[in-house]
């Protein structure tokens, strides 16, 4: 086998750019693909706009991007523009790394009211994420509810009581800004059906909510009370740090005197959704939840039990952010139930339980939502490492593919993406954006629309 094998790595986020940069030091030449005209994934169109400090990682995945080695194909759609098996004529090995791209779903009646949305799909309109720019979010409500525990929906909590004052100079899209500032949301209600000492936060997320320009934390000093069950729990080594200080955080909230701020952030633990109330033809009017106790679940853990007592929340915006799901692609082998693709470590299972030789995972899509950014390199480094075992003892596939040319790979894309978008082709929109940003003191103005971006990745001169 040659000694500079080429990869194809499907995906450019976080996951896909640490596979490659690990490919590259590995003597591998490395494709990136991606659906979108531009690359970094969740932390251009997921992180919030308020941490630009976050998003300087990209400065990393820059630099492995200019190694002669690495070539990015964006607007490329596997399973639409190129299927699987054409790349595995042409590669020696492939790395899905495309993430988890939709949102699991409470179950319960009401959810699909209007004024009842995925915190992925909120997230991905104020990121200005091409396919919900045009999503219209009716922020209208002075009351919104936010299930779920993680860091996502602090940030979206976050977002809707930030001043727009704070809004303004970050790179959050235009239209998300304008709507934003028209937002009559007060109030923002976060619900965990665990307790406090479960909590999914990062400390520093926790703790950024205290420091809100307009906005008081509530927390009921009754609700993150630790039962019994939880005080062992933390004080076990199936706990760690950052679960002990996020008790220790909501325990300063909650004797926080208020500061008597326009808005608030509510934190609400022990309760689990279980009507989204409102009529086929209005817009969500509160929601109904249980109020639950915890008991150990026989693993060394915590599972929320129902008490039957039941309350209302009077609402009229509902965002759910209970973790995110893959999307099955065609013919790349899918666990369906987890919503992941199927895999040992990183190698990928086939339907039939065998190895599909020279297919691989990294990232979301591999072991699913978890994690922060930086969780993604250490995944991406086990995957590797496995890729140059098999390449080192001949398994990754075949010897040689059938299409073995680099720049016949490139024609063979362009003529079957002719709107392909190459690295340079980024770089001009990256400085496009920048330049829009600069006279408003932002980090940028974002391309929302596909045509736009290709229309200036391309000089405004489109391929035919």
């Amino acid at each position: 086998m040659p000694s500079a094998a080429r990869v194809a790595v499907i995906g450019a986020g976080p996951a896909g750019f640490y596979a490659s940069d690990f490919l590259l030091q590995a003597g591998f030449e490395v494709d990136v693909f991606d659906t979108l005209p531009t690359p970094f994934g969740l932390v251009r169109a997921g992180v919030a706009p308020d941490h630009p400090k976050i998003k300087r990682v990209t400065r990393a995945y820059e630099r492995t991007a200019r190694h002669p080695a690495f070539r990015f194909f964006g607007g490329v759609q596997l399973g639409v523009d190129v299927q699987r098996e054409q790349l595995l004529e042409r590669y020696h090995a492939l790395v899905y790394a495309y993430g988890t791209a939709t949102d699991n779903r409470l179950g319960i009646p009401g959810e699909d009211l209007p004024g009842s949305h995925a915190a992925t799909e909120f997230v991905a309109w104020y990121n200005g994420h091409p396919g919900h720019a045009d999503r219209d979010f009716d922020l209208s409500a002075t009351r919104a509810v936010v299930i779920g525990n993680g860091n996502v929906a602090i940030d979206v909590a976050r977002m809707l009581v930030l001043d727009p004052d704070e809004i303004a100079p970050t790179d959050t899209a235009n239209h998300a800004i304008e709507a934003l500032a028209r937002a009559q949301v007060q109030e923002v209600v976060v619900l965990g059906r665990r307790g406090p000492a479960q909590a999914a936060f990062t400390n520093p997320e926790l703790l950024e909510l205290g420091e809100l320009k307009r906005a008081d934390v509530v927390v009921d000093r009754d609700e993150v009370e630790l039962d019994e069950h939880s005080a062992a729990w933390l004080a076990s080594d199936a706990a760690d740090q950052t679960h002990r200080r996020n008790v220790e955080i909501l325990w300063e909230y909650a004797g926080r005197p208020l500061a008597g701020k326009s808005h608030r952030v509510v934190l609400r633990f022990l309760r689990s959704p279980l009507a989204i109330l409102g009529s086929s033809d209005e817009a969500v009017t509160g929601l109904r939840v249980g109020v639950n106790a915890l008991e150990p679940d026989g693993r060394g853990g915590l599972r929320a039990v129902a008490t039957g007592v039941e309350e209302q929340i009077d609402c009229g915006l509902v965002l759910r952010s209970i973790g995110y799901r893959g999307v099955e692609v065609p013919g790349v082998p899918f666990d369906a139930r987890r919503g992941l693709i199927r895999n040992d470590g990183g190698r990928v299972i086939g339907d039939d339980g065998e190895r599909a030789t020279g297919e691989y995972a990294v990232g979301w899509i591999k072991r699913g939502p978890s994690g922060v950014i930086g969780t993604n390199k250490k995944d991406a480094h086990e995957t590797v490492d496995l890729i140059v075992a098999d390449r080192d003892a001949g398994r990754l596939g075949r010897p040689e593919p059938e299409v073995s040319d680099a720049a016949a790979v490139a024609q063979w894309l362009r003529e079957r993406v002719p709107h392909l978008v190459s690295w340079d082709g980024w770089r001009t929109i990256d400085a496009h954006e920048q330049a829009l940003g600069e006279p408003h003191s932002r980090p940028r103005v974002k391309l929302v629309r596909v045509p736009e971006m290709l229309d200036v990745a391309h000089g405004g001169v489109l391929p035919r």
